[in-house]
């Protein structure tokens, strides 16, 4: 099967093709009428017949453009549902971008692709994108590197401390006991941030690994209140992979997380 990329190459000459038959068209049209307007006989007849010559290659150009996408609905799917990461992947490294397979995510920091086979469309973060041909979205991804993403890790990181707060308060049997404080597993975090019908779906686990590793990079470390915060791991029974949140940084380092805790230094 012909590749996504070649297939928007092919469809694009076809249609700039038509354009410039237009044009051609358009120009003897206005020849025409030039003509006409001075009573050039000669030059009437003139371009009365190069009209009709641009005019059958246009029907000819703009019939090439209307049949020359090559995959069918059923083609389509599949091309979404096996082909289209590797071809992302390798207009990524053409254009220097590295790009990552994790929990069926594509991802490129800090960006995550979620492809959506069903709308012949992917979601970048949390935005619906349709203009699917690999080299325009490497571009978006690369632009994506360069621009703030709105991301506040200090609201972040206070959330995660009200979170916090409330679950370590109570006596509950899934806390951790460690020197200094108690370690809640981020996997009830999440889901208490989480609980919202719908909300697990528009902020899901992978966005929620994403923003512990750029709060693990990039700080701050402490609350505004004084409070640090650190991400240990289990020190208890084998951690199960749903307990687990992985993410790949923009170097391929692979981070996981287990456990949240706040402390004081007074604590």
């Amino acid at each position: 099967m012909i590749s996504l990329e070649q297939a928007c190459s092919d469809t694009e000459r076809a249609a700039e093709a038509a354009r410039n038959s237009a044009s051609k068209v358009a120009s003897q049209s206005r020849a025409l009428a030039k003509a006409a307007r001075t009573g050039n006989i000669a030059g009437i007849k003139r371009s009365q017949e190069k009209l009709n010559e641009a005019l059958t290659m246009l029907q000819q150009e703009v019939s090439n453009a209307v049949v020359c996408w090559p995959f069918s609905e059923e083609e389509e799917l599949e091309l979404f549902g096996r082909q289209f990461a590797d071809a992302l992947k390798a207009a990524a490294t053409a254009k220097g971008l590295q790009i990552y397979e994790r929990n069926g995510h594509l991802i490129s920091y800090p960006s995550i692709v979620r492809i959506l086979p069903a709308d012949r469309a992917v979601r970048i973060d949390k935005k619906k994108v349709s203009t699917v041909r690999p080299l325009y979205l490497v571009d978006l991804l690369l632009a994506n590197q360069k621009k703030s993403s709105g991301f506040s890790s200090q609201r972040f990181l206070q959330s995660l401390y009200d979170v916090y707060s409330d679950v370590a308060t109570g006596a509950s049997p899934d806390l951790l006991p460690e020197s200094g404080g108690r370690v809640v597993p981020l996997a009830r975090i999440y889901r208490l941030m989480t609980a919202l019908p719908g909300s697990s779906r528009e902020y899901d686990r992978s966005d929620f690994a994403r923003d512990l590793y750029i709060l693990d990079s990039n700080g701050p470390r402490r609350t505004r209140n004084g409070h640090a915060v650190s991400f240990p791991s289990s020190t208890g029974a084998r951690k199960r992979s749903s307990d687990i949140f992985s993410y790949i940084g923009p170097n391929g380092d692979n981070a996981e997380y287990y456990g949240i805790r706040f402390s004081r230094d007074d604590e």
